[in-house]
């Protein structure tokens, strides 16, 4: 059995109906480092694929980890993230194939540490990656996840603009709210002056350890600031979701049955019922306003 054949014994999600002409963005964002953004990037992309779904990654951080993790080497970077934020090439032209069948990347380059400086003389800043992203000649996927920057910076405000969501992944440590309001305020910001779509769509809990009391008390009391925003999947500390990256591969295609593997498993199938549950809303509201216009 293939691996992809494998997951999607695990997920088990049945087709979404409605419109496959736009697709989902989903920005994975945090200012701070170390929180699992780029983990999560890709192994929730990679089990989105896995499921059938028409998936693109766009590694937005200079770093490049998730283009690294999905064996994208630097020397194949020259049609990259920055090219296609400064329009020097369209979306087809910068998207790459991977190991995972149905997973494309857009990949980082060392460029992006100087896009800061070079955005600010550019015209509608905030809006070069949502053009690129939503032109009508790019390709359309069912989902486009976006690898953020531990910044809030320029780059990362493109990332909100375009996006229609945000998953922001917490890890579960005594500074884990730190700085957490300065991100929620600057949601708040592009949703007013930029994006009036744009929604936090989840918290996801990461480098979980069970057998630590902190832990613990850290996941409360982010459940309790957030609410039902937060996934009931926890994301635990694994060694081999450390290990796969080396390998240039997701964790999920390294080990899929160690525990943090099956975590990014059950967030996929989170996040593919909150959009079922979020088209089913849409077609309701859009018959309810048909009925109301009919009378």
């Amino acid at each position: 059995m293939s691996k992809n054949n494998e997951i999607q014994k695990w997920v088990k999600t049945p087709s979404v109906s409605g419109s496959t002409s736009d697709s989902k963005i989903i920005a994975i964002a945090n200012q701070k480092g170390g929180v699992g953004k780029t983990t999560t990037s890709v192994n929730l992309a990679t089990s989105l694929a896995a499921v059938g779904k028409k998936v693109l990654l766009v590694d937005l951080d200079a770093q490049g980890n998730a283009s690294t993790g999905l064996s994208i080497g630097r020397s194949e970077r020259d049609r990259s993230a920055y090219e296609l934020l400064f329009g020097d090439l369209s979306l087809s032209e910068v998207v790459h194939d991977t190991k995972v069948p149905g997973l494309k990347i857009v990949p980082s380059s060392m460029h992006l540490s100087g896009a800061e400086i070079e955005l600010v003389q550019e015209k509608r800043r905030e809006f070069k990656l949502r053009e690129a992203l939503r032109a009508p000649s790019a390709d359309r996927y069912d989902y486009v996840v976006i690898d953020c920057p531990p910044s809030l910076s320029l780059t990362t405000l493109n990332a909100l603009v375009a996006a229609d969501s945000v998953i922001v992944p917490l890890q579960c440590e005594f500074y884990a709210l730190e700085g957490l309001s300065q991100l929620i305020k600057t949601i708040e910001r592009v949703k007013k002056h930029f994006n009036e779509d744009l929604e936090i769509q989840g918290v996801v809990l990461t480098m979980f350890d069970s057998r630590n009391n902190l832990s613990k008390m850290v996941a409360e009391d982010v459940r309790e600031y957030f609410g039902d925003k937060v996934y009931k999947t926890v994301i635990p500390r694994n060694v081999r979701i450390s290990e796969a990256p080396s390998y240039g591969l997701p964790a999920i295609v390294y080990d899929m049955s160690c525990a943090g593997s099956q975590a990014y498993i059950a967030l996929a199938k989170e996040v593919l019922k909150q959009e079922r549950t979020r088209i089913r809303m849409s077609a309701n509201a859009h018959t309810d306003e048909a009925e109301k216009s009919a009378a």
